[in-house]
């Protein structure tokens, strides 16, 4: 297969080892993020749990097939924290994924290479640490069939090991199913040619 249908992600939130430089200390956060509003919820986490730090500069990615990344300096000059937290993440191949480091600041000013050292090396702490997996992109489609077409309906998606994700089974059943996008074209044309199931893409 040419076209990838695969992705890495991390299973569950982590943090990284604390990491100084001039008595300042820098504290790196993973999660694992589906959308806008659950990166929002984490940053007022992490910003309420260390309300005296100085900064929570962070970067995420989000999407499998169309990406969309974000990185925030937060008050430290231009890309020394933001841009080398999302190199990271590239580094590490992620998506689906929010890195955010706090910084206690000691006294001392880093530099901006210092900073990027700082930053960068925070954020690779945390992801190490992190549990990375890999996960199949996914197409999902509708099936609705007679209840008496039920168990080859059953046979198909077992054989494809095809994942159920809702049923609806009365006399008319449906099903949501979702199926890794390298065999979506494959078991669409199974179904659609089977006489008496209807399917349709969600």
């Amino acid at each position: 297969m040419s076209e990838t249908d695969t992705y890495k992600t991390i299973s569950k939130s982590s943090i990284g080892e604390l990491f100084k430089d001039k008595n300042s200390k820098f504290i790196g956060y993973v999660y694992p993020v589906e959308n806008e509003d659950q990166i929002k919820i984490h940053l007022d986490e992490v910003k309420k749990e260390h309300h005296s730090a100085r900064h929570w500069c962070y970067a995420y990615q989000l999407g499998t097939e169309t990406l969309t990344y974000r990185a925030n300096d937060d008050g430290e000059p231009n890309n020394s924290a933001g841009m080398p937290i999302y190199g990271q993440i590239q580094s590490f191949d992620l998506t689906n994924i929010l890195v955010i480091v706090v910084r206690y600041y000691g006294g001392t000013k880093l530099g901006v290479s210092g900073l990027i050292n700082a930053y960068k090396t925070s954020a690779q702490l945390a992801l190490e640490s992190s549990d990375i997996i890999e996960k199949t992109i996914n197409r999902k489609f509708k099936l609705k069939f007679e209840y008496k077409n039920m168990s080859k309906v059953m046979r198909i998606i077992k054989e494809n090991q095809i994942e159920i994700e809702r049923q609806l089974l009365e006399l008319d059943c449906l099903l949501e199913i979702s199926v890794r996008k390298g065999k979506a074209k494959q078991v669409f044309e199974i179904f659609n040619q089977f006489f008496g199931v209807k399917i349709s893409e969600l």
